[in-house]
């Protein structure tokens, strides 16, 4: 069995939001609800955290 993308990018959010609040991630990765997706035999997270972003507005450059 191995990790599946989603899972992976589950991590690395995650990990990234430990080293931009100087955090501990432990408990996080511990609140990860995981299951198995039988047809790929990957592992999955159920509550993977969310991405927010701003809309920003496009800028031209004179």
């Amino acid at each position: 069995m191995k990790l599946s993308a989603q899972a992976v990018g589950a991590i690395m959010m995650v990990l990234q939001k430990g080293i931009q609040e100087q955090i501990d991630i432990t408990q996080l990765l511990l609140d990860f609800d995981l299951a198995v997706d039988a047809n790929k035999d990957e592992l999955v997270v159920l509550n993977a955290p969310i991405l927010q972003a701003t809309n920003l507005e496009s800028q031209t450059v004179n």
